[in-house]
């Protein structure tokens, strides 16, 4: 179509050059996985492999079952009225809907950042150290040495040393956000789904998370959805487009942006529908 840009000007050249020699790994194992919303069938026999030490992209249209998929990772679906999945979601060779599965160990391992940054009006020491209350920890070393190594984590650290007992709700947007990155990291978890975290923030703060999950990837496995294909380019190794519930292509990001087996991949990639 007149007026595209070519598909690989959206991949970044690090990709272009990306070469592994070994299989990847896959963290979580998705297989002929509906789930359902009542009656209503939201995700159609999705199968798929979250690689470990990576960023996965999840793109698609508005109301295509990504946001669905990525909280079926972690069952945060459960708490939907009438919501039930059918099939396996293993984490580590585990099926998360096990009866024996501790659903807050789960979340714990499971982390979530979502759309819009969600600070408990509380202190920025207090939001940090909130799941290490949960989780039952009441040394107040171990609790400091976590806030501080999740806040570093988190790239917020030296913005916000000294001022650990301001409230959280005076932060800037992007600081909010980052924030909750580092909220879930002190719990330390093994994956890390980030639900558009960066869909509201200007263009400064949406590098700042750019570069933080750039940084994330080498400690997390990381599940990102986003609307925004440049991004999706820019930060992931991988990448599934779903379209009306159902997985319509996955695999390495450099593929699906350049040589897509679906058309109906290459159409929305490029801009002509979504």
């Amino acid at each position: 179509m007149p007026g595209n840009p070519p598909m690989t000007e959206l991949v970044p050249k690090h990709l272009h050059s990306a070469s592994s020699t070994a299989p990847p790994s896959a963290k979580i194992q998705v297989r002929q996985l509906n789930f359902y919303y009542g009656p209503t069938l939201a995700l159609k026999n999705v199968d798929f492999d979250v690689i470990t030490n990576a960023v996965t992209a999840l793109i698609g249209p508005s109301g295509c079952g990504k946001t669905t998929f990525l909280r079926t990772l972690n069952r945060m679906n459960d708490q939907v009225p009438g919501a039930r999945a059918e099939g396996q979601v293993l984490l580590d060779g585990t099926d998360i809907h096990g009866p024996d599965v501790d659903v807050t160990a789960l979340r714990r391992r499971v982390g979530m950042v979502f759309q819009k940054s969600n600070p408990f009006p509380k202190t920025i020491r207090e939001n940090v150290a909130f799941g290490l209350r949960i989780a039952g920890i009441r040394d107040q070393f171990v609790i400091e040495e976590a806030v501080e190594e999740s806040l570093r984590l988190a790239a917020l650290w030296d913005e916000v040393k000294d001022n650990l007992d301001g409230l959280a709700l005076q932060l800037s947007g992007g600081q909010q956000q980052r924030l909750c990155i580092a909220r879930a990291l002190a719990v330390k978890p093994d994956v890390l789904l980030m639900d558009e975290p960066a869909s509201a923030l200007d263009p400064i703060s949406t590098g700042k998370i750019e570069e933080l999950i750039e940084d994330l990837k080498s400690r997390y496995t990381i599940v990102i959805v986003t609307h925004n294909m440049q991004q999706a380019a820019r930060i992931s190794e991988y990448t599934g487009f779903f379209y009306m519930g159902e997985l319509i292509e996955y695999g390495p990001t450099l593929k699906i942006f350049t040589t897509p087996a679906e058309k109906r991949t290459e159409d929305y990639v490029t801009g002509r529908f979504g």
